[in-house]
């Protein structure tokens, strides 16, 4: 990971968005890239919606990643002793940011973000607003209030809820003024994506949580149980998908998933057999070791989801 000084000596900018993790907000980006092809594929896309989609859905996650920091940190979650110190350096007892540079910040992100709100409540409506009111709630609460959803082992339903169904399906329905099925189905295997990364990262640092009465959803259910949960999650990916083209709900496009095959493998066979007590030789980023597993197979389904629902449109386009 880059030092404390590393990154101190960077611009105001570079190190708000450090601290924000801009690394992981391609997850939010491509959220909103499949709910805006999905639109292109129903015939209801609109250029300039889909562009409010794609701003607002990073700038909320910019947002929640600040504040999950914030509140982390403020809860006693992110000591020095957490894994979350080890593989990168905390924004807020780092001294990465002064006060001035995150309330600037976070004041712009709102700004932008409410007024993309604002935009929606008046084209959409009580559709607006209810996934507005859905998708914050849930960002806020995950690590937030009396008592966070990741301390009671509902942060990794959260993620799948917000990465699925209200960004997928409340992405598409912003920018077509109408609610799908189809886009809530095909939602579905992003959210699990997304939600295995969480899972992931949860079963790496159960033991620190579970000693502070962390319970997040690892911790609840037993750290076997979880890994052979993500491993039914990622299987549940492919067989969605293959159920919505087989029903006719996607293209047989969508099919080029399989290009993704080896990293869910890989991934599978991590999570198959416990974590080793220390890192490989020239390992980066331990102590997530199924997360990253998560991860890069996530990139690479997104990706490939993202191309095979390009190539739905542009066939739909053609015929």
């Amino acid at each position: 990971k880059p030092g404390v000084q590393d990154i101190k000596s960077l611009d105001n900018a570079s190190r708000f968005l450090y601290a924000a993790r801009s690394v992981i907000l391609v997850i939010s980006a491509q959220a909103a890239v499949i709910a805006g092809l999905l639109a292109i594929n129903a015939g209801l896309f609109d250029l300039t919606n889909f562009i409010c989609v794609l701003v607002g859905f990073v700038v909320a996650h910019m947002i929640s990643n600040l504040s999950n920091d914030y509140f982390g940190f403020r809860h006693g979650h992110d000591t020095p002793d957490s894994p979350r110190m080890r593989y990168t350096v905390h924004p807020l007892s780092g001294g990465v940011l002064d006060r001035r540079t995150l309330i600037t910040g976070l004041g712009l992100l709102a700004i932008v973000g409410l007024g993309i709100a604002a935009y929606f409540f008046a084209e959409r409506g009580w559709m607006a607003a209810a996934f507005f009111i859905a998708g914050v709630s849930l960002l806020f609460l995950y690590d937030a209030g009396p008592a966070p959803f990741k301390t009671i082992g509902l942060g990794e339903l959260a993620v799948l809820l917000v990465w699925g169904p209200i960004m997928i399906g409340g992405g598409f329905a912003m920018i077509t003024g109408q609610l799908s099925t189809n886009a809530m189905l095909a939602s579905l295997p992003y959210g699990l994506g997304v939600m295995t990364i969480l899972v992931g990262k949860h079963i790496d640092q159960i033991d620190f949580d579970s000693g502070r009465r962390i319970h997040t959803l690892p911790v609840v259910i037993g750290e076997r149980t979880a890994r052979f949960l993500n491993i039914a999650a990622i299987c549940a990916i492919y067989a969605i998908i293959a159920a919505l083209i087989g029903l006719g709900r996607l293209t047989p496009f969508a099919a080029i998933v399989v290009f993704a095959f080896p990293r869910a493998i890989r991934a599978i066979t991590l999570m198959s057999r416990p974590r080793p007590t220390s890192p490989p030789d020239g390992y980066i980023g331990w102590p997530l070791w199924y997360h990253r597993a998560c991860l890069g197979h996530n990139r690479v389904f997104g990706w490939a989801y993202i191309g095979g629902l390009v190539g739905g449109a542009v066939w739909h386009a053609l015929i």
